[in-house]
């Protein structure tokens, strides 16, 4: 991994964007439920080209497919720092925990309902053609 800079070394905003980018495949390659996020959304994403879903559609798509993915990039995060500031159980570490992980199943959800919402009309459309 590459080396971070200092808290006070002021960083370019390439080197802001190679960090925020090592963090993002970092968690691909560490996270089985981000595995299984990205395999989704690549699987969403063949499945709209394939229903040919309109523009408003795609934003719906995009804006769920971002939103669990970040979601579980802030998960990871917050599972770090709490394993870094604790070895031992905490009940407030399990709150941080089990709630950063709330958030990604509340969106994973949430894009469930939203995926029906646009995929059974499509499917519907492109059957009664």
């Amino acid at each position: 991994m590459e080396q971070q800079p200092s808290p006070k070394t002021k960083i370019t905003l390439s080197q802001a964007f190679r960090c925020a980018g090592s963090g993002v495949i970092g968690c691909v390659r560490t996270q089985r439920n981000m595995k299984i996020h990205v395999a989704a959304a690549v699987a969403v994403v063949v499945a709209g080209l394939l229903c040919r879903l309109a523009p408003l559609e795609w934003c719906a798509v995009a804006l769920c497919i971002g939103a669990v993915c970040t979601l579980e990039c802030v998960n990871t995060a917050v599972e770090a720092a709490v394993d870094l500031v604790t070895e031992e159980y905490h009940p407030l570490a399990k709150v941080a925990k089990d709630c950063a992980a709330g958030a990604v199943l509340v969106a994973a959800a949430a894009s469930v309902a939203v995926g029906m919402l646009v995929f059974v009309p499509a499917i519907c459309r492109l059957l009664g053609q």
